[in-house]
């Protein structure tokens, strides 16, 4: 599951198993690096995945183009603007989607998983950001992985990170 909001972040299920890694870090896909003398993230990297998906990057690019104050605009505005078919917009979202389908295949050379379920505000932007991204993963990856991988929009809506963290709670005790 990756969550596309204010920030990115993923929760890795391996054999029915929330994989958190040896120090508890594992998912943080947000900070990976996509262009490494990128934008300067709040990470204090450059270039990370964050900067390129996350909804208040999407709005301050959108911003930049339209020479708009960046308080203006969100990554929901975005969405809404290339749902309506703004061209600018629409090239925002698909430029996104891209870097998404980059990470995803990333991740999926790296962990081999198979199946991407994307949820969060920005992915409400719905195919307008995944079909880019599943059409990056190949491009990015092995034929022999990127030709299984799926991305999914999350079924759970906004319930998917309260409903996992639910689970957890519910496997610890």
């Amino acid at each position: 599951f990756i969550v596309v909001g204010t920030g990115v972040g993923a929760a890795i299920i391996v054999d029915g198993q929330l994989y958190r890694g040896r120090h508890g870090a594992a998912g943080e896909i947000g900070h990976v690096t996509l262009e490494r003398n990128g934008e300067l993230c709040s990470c204090g990297n450059r270039g990370c995945v964050e900067t390129f998906i996350s909804g208040p990057w999407l709005g301050r690019r959108y911003a930049s183009l339209c020479r708009l104050p960046e308080e203006n605009v969100d990554g929901a505005r975005v969405a809404n603007l290339a749902a309506q078919g703004d061209e600018i917009a629409g090239q925002v979202l698909s430029d996104a989607g891209e870097a998404l389908g980059t990470a995803v295949a990333t991740m999926a050379m790296i962990v081999d998983v198979d199946l991407y379920v994307i949820g969060g505000s920005v992915a409400k932007a719905g195919d307008l950001l995944l079909e880019p991204a599943r059409q990056a993963v190949p491009r990015h990856s092995f034929a022999s992985v990127g030709s299984r991988v799926h991305i999914v929009a999350t079924e759970l809506g906004d319930d998917g990170p309260v409903l996992g963290c639910a689970w957890l709670a519910r496997q610890i005790s």
